[in-house]
C-alpha cells in the first residue's frame, strides 16, 4: 500500500496518519512461518523541519515453537516504527536500514512494515521472555518447576567434598 505524502512534503509541522494491515504469512523465520494473520500497523508521518519522520506501532500475534523449551506458543507482539523517509538516498553503499526512499511522493507501507518487523523481531522465538528451557540431562521443561537431577560436582572440588563428608 502506498501512503501519499504530497500534502506534507513541503509543509513543516504537518502530519498524515496511516493504518494498514500487511500480509506477512510468507515470511519465513528459521524453519517456521510465525505470522499467520495480518500485521496491523498504525501511526503517523510528520514533517519535522523538512524531515519526514514515520512513527507508530506494529501489532500482531506470533505463532511458533519456542527455541528454548520446544513448546508451541502464541504471543502478542508490539514493535515500534521509528523511521526516516527521504526523497532520494545520498549514498546507497552506506545505506541506513531505518531510512526509506519515497516512491515519487508516496511511502511504500508494505515494504516499511516488513523491514521494521524483521529487524525488530528477536533472533530467537521464545514462548515468554523468561523461558527457562529444558534440562540438558533429563529433558524436563524447567518452566514447570525444577527437575530432580543432581548437579555434577566439578572434579577439581572432589577433595573438598571428601573433607565435608568427614
Amino acid at each position: 500500500m502506498l501512503l501519499g505524502l504530497s500534502k506534507i512534503i513541503d509543509c513543516p509541522g504537518q502530519s498524515v496518519t496511516f493504518s494498514t494491515d500487511v500480509d506477512l504469512s510468507d515470511l519465513r523465520y528459521g524453519n517456521s512461518y510465525p505470522v499467520t494473520e495480518p500485521v496491523r500497523a498504525e501511526g503517523q508521518v510528520r514533517n519535522t523541519a523538512g524531515v519526514l519522520m514515520m512513527t507508530g506501532m506494529i501489532r500482531t500475534t506470533i505463532h511458533g515453537t519456542c527455541d528454548r523449551c520446544a513448546a508451541e506458543f502464541h504471543r502478542d507482539v508490539e514493535l515500534p516504527i521509528d523511521v526516516v523517509l527521504v526523497t532520494e538516498l545520498a549514498c546507497e553503499e552506506n545505506e541506513d536500514e531505518w531510512v526509506f526512499p519515497l516512491e515519487g511522493d508516496s511511502a511504500d507501507l508494505d515494504d516499511i512494515v516488513r523491514t521494521v518487523f524483521v529487524l525488530d523481531l528477536d533472533s530467537r522465538l521464545l514462548c515468554k521472555e523468561d523461558c527457562k528451557g529444558l534440562c540438558c540431562r533429563c529433558g524436563k521443561d524447567l518452566n514447570d518447576g525444577p527437575c530432580s537431577c543432581q548437579k555434577e560436582l566439578d572434579p577439581r572440588f572432589a577433595a573438598l567434598k571428601q573433607l565435608l563428608e568427614k
